[in-house]
């Protein structure tokens, strides 16, 4: 028999979209480790030229986890924001997900061609496109939910401002990689850091109850 209960659906809707989310996850950040490896039977000089030649995997395995996990947590606050994803914001949150789950390709790509361009922008323009995919969701999600009160709009407002920086950073990857070089273009990631940083300040300090 059908629950009917009042926000039920509502509920059951957002478990599991959750439950499909966090599946995607766990199986993009365990991918993205698969490169991260060094061959047996090596002997001790080329064991060490090995290790050498394995650190720029470990550096685009850890850059992606972290991207990843900012993903993650935005998605979190965004499925509180709006528990019933439906119509366009629905399918927009699936081509998302597809997006996620297609960042250990171009991890890959980084970790062995960072010093191409074509690596180093591919890598960049999945990563601001997955922004602007949550950012449409998150978007859409609000508008079809109707009103809401001002402090969920402030939290909506800080996800958005999260993930509209993240992507003008990335996004400027692909010219910067051509224009300038790649090392440029992935030094220029680096102002994130900052940017996050501030935002995360602000969000903290609006949250505050007034005195």
């Amino acid at each position: 028999m059908e629950d009917t209960r009042p926000g039920t659906g509502e509920e059951k809707s957002a478990e599991r979209l959750t439950a499909l989310s966090d599946g995607i996850f766990a199986i993009a950040m365990t991918l993205l480790a698969l490169d991260v490896r060094v061959p047996p039977g090596l002997s001790a000089s080329g064991f060490r030229d090995a290790v050498g030649d394995v650190l720029p995997n470990l550096g685009a395995y850890a850059l992606s986890f972290w991207i990843l996990a900012a993903f993650w947590q935005d998605h979190r606050r965004i499925v509180r924001l709006v528990p019933r994803l439906q119509g366009v914001s629905l399918r927009l949150a699936l081509v998302w997900l597809g997006a996620i789950a297609l960042i250990p390709f171009p991890t890959a790509l980084l970790s062995e061609y960072a010093s191409e361009p074509l690596a180093v922008a591919v890598y960049a323009g999945a990563v601001c496109a997955t922004n602007l995919l949550e950012l449409a969701v998150l978007r859409t999600g609000m508008k079809g939910s109707g009103p809401c009160d001002a402090a969920t709009e402030d939290t909506a407002g800080s996800v958005a401002a999260d993930l509209l920086c993240t992507a003008l950073v990335f996004g400027a990857g692909p010219p910067l990689a051509y224009a300038v070089s790649p090392a440029a273009a992935m030094w220029s990631w680096l102002a994130l850091v900052p940017v996050k940083i501030a935002l995360g300040r602000r969000g903290r300090r609006r949250a505050r109850p007034a005195v």
